[in-house]
């Protein structure tokens, strides 16, 4: 009688001991249940060791490849600069350094654009100012709900100051327009493009891999420079690290056109940069004879910025060296052999992986 009533009393303590255990543990399905509910970002005081991803079984397991889209702006014309639109992906040809490439994205709809209004007011633009600020804001006006615009003005090195920051709101943006002036000081248009350049570079990056926008630089100058820290091939190197075009207006008329002995004159000089930014961006530069044109060159200018056709590829070279590629884009001739003529940029700069990208020169202070 003894030996059982020992039992007994043994068997009812583990089974007790087993009831208050399941009381304080929740099962398996309730403890996953409650981590999903969770916010996946750990909380600040935690390690960041504590936040175990999910286990993956091994044929479930997706693997993830680092690619570099490249993505091209492309205007199409005929021989008399008229627009082509309405082309289809197949009629496209992309080359890099003369290599045939497979267009993975194509697209010939309106495309939104981030721009910036980079604007000479120096002495030198003195009796354009006015009708410029008017066609500034034409342009402005022209811009679409997912459009948005950032305003640069420049004069010497140390005169060099954004104005406003990108933003969709054109009341913003017209009157900071409206406080343009003009001031002295030697013309420093190649600092103003670098520093517009790495603005939209910068603000790209916030945006992030995948934003699609258009980005483009609109400047306004008589293209002289006189005191600029960065040179003409620094400024060059970061156009070609930068996917943005640059539409030049060119008020080169009052410059002289006597030539040195060697050297072009002042405004052989001035129009060769200005075309040169441009022709290398994929871009388009030009001249008015007068501010009466100003006006309609708004216009042009917002359209052309909106109506090109996007195109993606993957590079067939995928050497992260840093070097620089030429792209050429190749459109089939139209009915009756038209001509037609793709321009885009002239070609990109390589990612470099392993190497620490160091700035072409000290930075220097701006507003």
């Amino acid at each position: 009688m003894f030996l059982p009533a020992i039992l007994c009393l043994t068997l009812f303590s583990v089974l007790h001991r087993a009831n208050l255990t399941n009381a304080q543990t929740p099962a398996t399905g309730a403890r996953t249940r409650v981590s999903a509910a969770v916010s996946p970002t750990p909380p600040l005081t935690a390690p960041k060791t504590s936040a175990t991803p999910p286990k993956i079984n091994e044929e479930d397991e997706v693997l993830k490849v680092d690619t570099e889209l490249v993505n091209l702006n492309v205007r199409v014309i005929d021989r008399n600069n008229r627009p082509i639109n309405g082309l289809l992906q197949g009629e496209f040809k992309i080359l890099e350094d003369n290599i045939p490439q497979q267009i993975e994205f194509f697209s010939k709809s309106e495309v939104p654009t981030n721009y910036a209004l980079v604007i000479d007011n120096s002495g030198s633009l003195r009796s354009q100012l006015e009708k410029v600020v008017e066609a500034a804001k034409i342009l402005v006006n022209t811009n679409k709900p997912d459009d948005e615009t950032s305003i640069i003005r420049f004069v010497s090195r140390d005169k060099i100051s954004i104005e406003q920051q990108f933003t969709a709101n054109k009341t913003d943006l017209n009157d900071s327009l409206e406080n343009l002036f003009i001031e002295g000081g030697q013309t420093a248009i190649i600092d103003a493009v670098y520093l517009a350049a790495k603005q939209v570079a910068e603000y790209e990056q916030e945006k992030g891999k995948d934003d699609r926008k258009r980005r483009a630089l609109v400047i306004v100058s008589d293209g002289e420079d006189r005191d600029s820290y960065y040179n003409e091939a620094q400024l060059f190197e970061l156009l070609r690290e930068t996917d943005v075009q640059i539409y030049t207006i060119g008020f080169i008329g009052d410059l002289s056109k006597e030539g040195g002995f060697i050297g072009k004159s002042p405004q052989g000089k001035a129009k060769a940069f200005l075309e040169r930014m441009a022709t290398e961006t994929g871009g388009k530069a030009y001249f008015p004879a007068g501010t009466n044109e100003l006006s309609g060159l708004a216009k042009e200018i917002g359209s052309e910025l909106r109506v090109q056709y996007s195109i993606g590829y993957i590079p067939s070279n995928d050497k992260n060296d840093g070097t620089f590629r030429n792209i050429k884009v190749v459109v089939d001739d139209g009915p009756n052999k038209q001509k037609r003529i793709a321009i885009t940029r002239a070609g990109r700069t390589a990612e470099n992986d392993g190497a620490t990208v160091q700035s072409l020169a000290p930075a220097k202070k701006v507003q």
